[in-house]
């Protein structure tokens, strides 16, 4: 890939984020799909970032693996394979701009539903656990978008802020759920031809680019109020979508 010395720059700042959305600040996920959207083709670039998100995924993992909430997992992923294996037959039969206005305004809807939620409610913790039909929604929606758009983030986002993670505990579960969710990907996109020996050459010089967001995540994570971090995760959540929207 003969990427222009300002697509370098944008490339190794992406892998930055894709670091530093696994173990630090959730919700910037989106940011880095954008970046390499900028310089990729849009299928292109998803096939490109997945490895990145698999090496951020095992170091976040070992990072944070004994906060996992276990419950939950077993809750979403059935749900989420489900949705990858939409999301291959669907990719040959839906062009990118399309593509990405569907996953922009699921995610903004589901973030407004959110905010509604928590406005309305003067709640009980079990309330948060939405009705029987909320963790199969989101974990097909979060599947489809993951293999189409790598755009599962704001999903999973609203998905842990409704159960009221706490943050460790919200970072140890999308930890795992991720790590699980990518590496079931990638037989699908190796299928798809969107991951190749170069851009898998690509992935392993970006490689320490994600490490070392990776660490820095690690170290503002601790330092970040609970409040904070859930608006945070909003925030990221909500802009992202709104800019695949529009």
């Amino acid at each position: 890939m003969n990427f222009t010395p300002w697509e370098w720059v944008l490339a190794v700042a992406a892998a930055l984020l894709v670091g530093v959305s696994k173990t630090g600040i959730a919700g910037m996920g989106m940011l880095f799909v954008v970046i390499f959207a900028q310089i990729l083709p849009a299928k292109q670039a998803t096939g490109l970032v997945l490895p990145l998100l698999c090496f951020g995924d095992l170091v976040a993992v070992a990072s944070y693996r004994q906060h996992a909430n276990w419950r939950h997992l077993w809750r979403l992923f059935p749900w989420a394979a489900l949705g990858v294996v939409g999301g291959f037959f669907t990719m040959g039969h839906i062009d990118d701009h399309d593509m990405r206005r569907l996953i922009g305004s699921i995610v903004v809807t589901l973030v407004g539903v959110h905010l509604f939620r928590r406005w309305r409610a003067r709640a009980r913790a079990e309330e948060a656990e939405h009705a029987a039909w909320f963790a199969p929604t989101i974990g097909v929606l979060a599947g489809f978008t993951t293999l189409v758009a790598n755009a599962a983030g704001p999903l999973m986002a609203v998905y842990l802020l409704a159960m009221r993670l706490p943050k460790m505990e919200y970072v140890g579960t999308a930890s795992v759920f991720f790590l699980l969710l990518n590496l079931f990907k990638v037989p699908f996109m190796v299928g798809l031809g969107l991951i190749t020996p170069p851009s898998f050459a690509l992935n392993l010089w970006l490689a320490p680019a994600v490490l070392a967001g990776a660490l820095v995540g690690r170290r503002i994570l601790p330092k970040i109020n609970q409040k904070v971090f859930e608006n945070l995760a909003l925030f990221f959540s909500a802009a992202a979508g709104a800019r695949l929207l529009f």
